[in-house]
């Protein structure tokens, strides 16, 4: 499942992509299996990076399997516009500082460089910091989201840092409800039979793709897409 859209990053051969804040390294790779670029995928969890190198050995793509390093987003361990694309997806929202996430994109980034960056919609996720709210609810997990982004504060920052804004879109609206699902249910999140029925319709749509949910998918992204996902171009 990828928020960012592979394309709009621009790679070519020999392009290097950084992702920053890989997770389990999805984006990396859709751009092992998309492009004939490098993905470099960083992340702080361990766990996630194993998953990610084990999975990217697995696959067989037009590019390069992905590289996947331990390092702080905050003081990433590259040179001075080293990277011809980069994306930060889904990460703002956990961060004490975003602002030194987006001063090391640019910082990394050639001129011209495509920046992506995702970050949850912010009125289906006011709704569910409200369905869980108070201690130990939705807002206050190990990891979780610390802030609901402001598209437009967001836009603002990254351009300051030295990037034009291009465009943007919305996805994932059939996970909307799921997350209301579960924040509804907080106390039975992860075994409520309403929350495992939507769970298990989202696994057959990312598994089979069917015309209809891809389809009704794309009718809604504009309407109540779960991700909002915005792209810049490195300025000089």
């Amino acid at each position: 499942m990828l928020t960012a859209r592979i394309k709009a990053l621009g790679l070519g051969k020999g392009d290097r992509l950084l992702d920053i804040g890989c997770g389990e390294g999805r984006h990396c790779h859709g751009v092992q299996l998309m492009t004939e670029a490098q993905a470099i995928g960083v992340d702080l969890d361990e766990t996630s990076l194993a998953l990610a190198r084990e999975r990217g050995a697995q696959l067989e793509g037009s590019g390069p399997p992905p590289q996947f390093l331990a390092a702080d987003a905050s003081a990433l361990p590259f040179e001075d516009r080293s990277f011809d694309a980069a994306l930060c997806s889904e990460v703002l929202e956990h961060v004490p500082d975003m602002a030194a996430l987006v001063t090391e994109a640019a910082r990394v980034l050639k001129p011209g460089a495509i920046y992506a960056v995702t970050v949850p919609r912010a009125w289906p996720e006011r709704i569910c910091w409200k369905l869980a709210s108070g201690p130990g609810g939705y807002s206050d997990q190990p990891g979780g989201h610390i802030r609901i982004v402001d598209p437009g504060a967001l836009r603002r920052m990254v351009e300051q840092a030295g990037f034009t804004f291009l465009s943007s879109h919305h996805a994932h609206a059939l996970h909307t409800p799921y997350w209301w699902l579960k924040t509804a249910f907080w106390s039975r999140r992860d075994d409520h039979p309403l929350v495992r029925a939507w769970h298990r319709l989202l696994i057959w749509d990312m598994m089979k793709a069917p015309w209809l949910t891809r389809g009704l998918e794309r009718l809604l992204d504009p309407v109540m897409g779960k991700s909002v996902a915005l792209y810049f171009r490195r300025t000089a």
